[in-house]
């Protein structure tokens, strides 16, 4: 460029200077004004062509050498009719393969500049935190533990990060879960707002029902089974948590852990307890063994089945104690296991016992993997589901028909009694909020298969003019903060679709409180006495943790219509325990608590023996709307009557009676005021 502006610089002084060269320039006679040149290609330019360089019809193809390597280059490399493409004779390197340890320390990094990338929202980087772990759990599956526990340490989410994300705990399973999930989407989203609280919750996606059904609802609805008048008596027990590592005198009040173990202490007090764990229990203590043989002890001449049992019993989940992913084996489960079906056995007189599976009815606890993930993975719980199956199967509470639906449906099976009554067992963590495999396709609504199951299984209990009771554990709907929203979407239109002339009832522990919920026609859209249709009854549980007191409840049921007549709970007052130490004359006291039918039913006109169900219950709540004296008794009994349960008043008032209103968690999210959930 500069030697181009310095001659014209030159010519523009020399035209300035002597304009006679100027004119020379122009001189036509010494320079001509045009030249043609010859048509022909100058063929002595090259000695050798691929072509007829003269011909008119084409371009001369010379034969080039390259002087360097001496090699000519071939026709193919200029040949205007086959124009060759994608070089492979030296294609562009690629960098080496890493190691290992090499995308482990990347994807550490990766992560560790995306959370400071401030273009980024804090669900947009953890979503893309968690494509850069489903990437390196694909590569390199062995390293996810080790990408858990750096990033657990980094980002301190734990102060115990190798006893919750190491490899025998929960490392393993989250790099299953984030290899299979879609983390860039609706799953990812689901897992950043359910575990980080760094995403919004997602909305649950729209339900597509067609061809759910093999048969519409009939319309009208086949006449109600009448009542027979003759009772049956069934028992309601839920949440055991029997702790067989409970340890007498140790720190009741522990800041850290599980209570009532020998390593558990109180910060203001680390050698010394300061509340002693009475050998019954304790508020913030799961069942020792003293107190699950107190009760089931109790039961029986307290119910008046002393020479006779039960119809039979309902064991609605949670038999382990809530020990930590480190302290928790498969040993463990099956001692449990054996331990408290033996005891009902034992205890409880001949009736069969009816029991699903708990959160913590698992090793890891919360888990359990569809069987659509293949193979071992999909198996990897098979193991839980043939040992309780068998278990059952060996106190004969499971016909033989039901054994093997039982081992390949999750431990879920259906019972038809002899009576007429068919009972659909669940295992709802298949909708539990913690169970990280949820999260796996998690805006499917049944990716496990078990509403399929339930489906099937009520189409041929309609089929066959049958009554249906359901069970499980994990409550599908109260405040919404326990499962997920899309399959208790599809469970509410399950009930919806067979209710109220097959589902009579549905049964659920794991809040450890005495709660209910209503299903209403249409999805609740409009929620009164003419759509409430069915309702779920949650049991007290046995423990007492958290700060309540312990329970149980009886049924008093129709022989024919299977419809709930009275419903009778009984308690155990916890702070009463620590007086019972260092003595062996008295045990815990369990005394009547209430009968649902006096405690809510004073104002409402309905029939001495006409079933509480869901139109009654409807009409309990239209009665707490203007008479909180029933709310602050709801709210006792709640929390079994415990000295620790706080007051519900003002907003939590409507708050409470909406979670009554609200039968899956995407009606109670959707309706619902939070945070007045529990009286723990």
């Amino acid at each position: 460029m500069l030697c181009f502006l310095g001659l014209v610089t030159l010519a523009w002084s020399h035209y300035l200077q002597d304009s006679e060269f100027v004119l020379a320039a122009a001189d036509s006679s010494t320079v001509p004004s045009s030249y043609t040149v010859p048509g022909a290609f100058p063929t002595s330019l090259y000695s050798h062509y691929y072509n007829n360089p003269t011909a008119t019809s084409a371009q001369p193809q010379p034969v080039i050498s390259d002087p360097v390597t001496n090699e000519i280059f071939p026709y193919s490399l200029t040949d205007p009719y086959n124009i060759s493409q994608y070089d492979t004779v030296d294609p562009h390197t690629l960098p080496p393969k890493a190691s290992s340890q090499m995308l482990l320390q990347q994807a550490v990094a990766q992560i560790k500049s995306i959370s400071v990338n401030p273009m980024l929202t804090n669900c947009a980087r953890c979503q893309a935190s968690l494509e850069v772990a489903k990437f390196l759990a694909l590569a390199a599956p062995e390293q996810g533990t080790n990408l858990a526990l750096t990033l657990c340490e980094y980002f301190k989410y734990s102060s115990s990060c190798e006893k919750s994300f190491g490899p025998l705990v929960m490392g393993p399973i989250l790099t299953q879960v984030v290899s299979f999930a879609d983390v860039g989407g609706y799953d990812g989203q689901s897992i950043c707002s359910q575990f980080l609280g760094l995403c919004p919750a997602t909305a649950p996606t729209a339900l597509n029902l067609t061809g759910w059904f093999a048969k519409p609802k009939p319309n009208p609805l086949p006449p109600p089974k009448q009542p027979s008048g003759q009772r049956l008596k069934v028992l309601h027990l839920s949440d055991m948590h029997i702790d067989p590592r409970y340890a007498n005198g140790a720190e009741a009040n522990c800041t850290t852990g599980l209570c009532c173990r020998e390593n558990a202490y109180n910060s203001h007090s680390p050698n010394t307890p300061l509340l002693p764990a009475s050998r019954y229990g304790s508020f913030l203590c799961d069942a020792p063994f003293s107190l699950i043989t107190s009760v089931l002890e109790a039961i029986p001449p307290l119910t008046g089945t002393e020479s006779t049992g039960f119809n039979f019993t309902m064991f609605t989940g949670d038999m382990l104690a809530h020990d930590p992913e480190n302290q928790q084996s498969r040993a463990l489960n099956e001692y449990s296991e054996v331990v408290l079906y033996d005891l009902f056995k034992r205890m409880l007189g001949p009736g069969p016992t009816y029991a699903t599976l708990g959160n913590h009815d698992t090793c890891l606890p919360d888990l359990a993997s569809p069987s659509s993930l293949g193979g071992a993975l999909g198996q990897q719980f098979s193991w839980l589901y043939d040992h309780v199956t068998a278990l059952w199967e060996q106190e004969g509470w499971l016909p033989e028909a039901s054994v093997e639906s039982s081992r390949t449906h999750y431990a879920a099976y259906m019972v038809k009694r002899a009576d007429g009554l068919r009972v659909i067992s669940l295992d709802t963590n298949l909708w539990y909020k913690s169970n990280y495999f949820n999260y796996i396709n998690s805006s499917e609504p049944d990716v496990s298969g078990i509403l399929r199951f339930l489906t099937d299984e009520l189409q041929d209990a309609e089929d066959a003019g049958d009554r249906v009771w359901i069970i499980g554990h994990v409550v599908s709907g109260w405040d919404g903060s326990n499962s997920m929203p899309n399959p208790t979407n599809l469970f509410y239109q399950i009930v919806d679709r067979f209710s109220p002339h097959v589902i009579a009832n549905i049964f659920w522990g794991h809040t450890h409180e005495d709660q209910l919920s209503i299903f209403y026609a249409n999805n609740g859209t409009n929620m009164n006495a003419e759509t409430a249709q069915t309702v779920s009854w949650t049991g007290p549980s046995v423990t007492p943790l958290t700060n309540l007191n312990s329970g149980f409840r009886v049924y008093e049921v129709d022989s024919a219509t299977f419809e709930v007549i009275d419903a009778y709970t009984w308690k155990s007052y916890v702070n009463d325990y620590p007086a019972l130490d260092s003595q062996t004359q008295f045990g815990p006291t369990f005394e009547f608590e209430y009968s649902t039918r006096e405690a809510y039913g004073g104002n409402i006109t309905w029939g001495a023996t006409d079933p509480l169900n869901a139109t009654w219950w409807q009409l309990v709540t239209e009665q707490m709307e203007v008479n909180s004296t029933l709310m602050e008794a709801f709210n006792s009994y709640q929390g079994k009557g415990s000295i620790l349960t706080p007051p519900c008043t003002g907003k939590c008032i409507p708050a409470r009676i909406c979670y009554m209103r609200s039968g899956s968690a995407s009606i109670a999210k959707e309706n619902c005021v939070p945070g007045y959930g529990s009286v723990q």
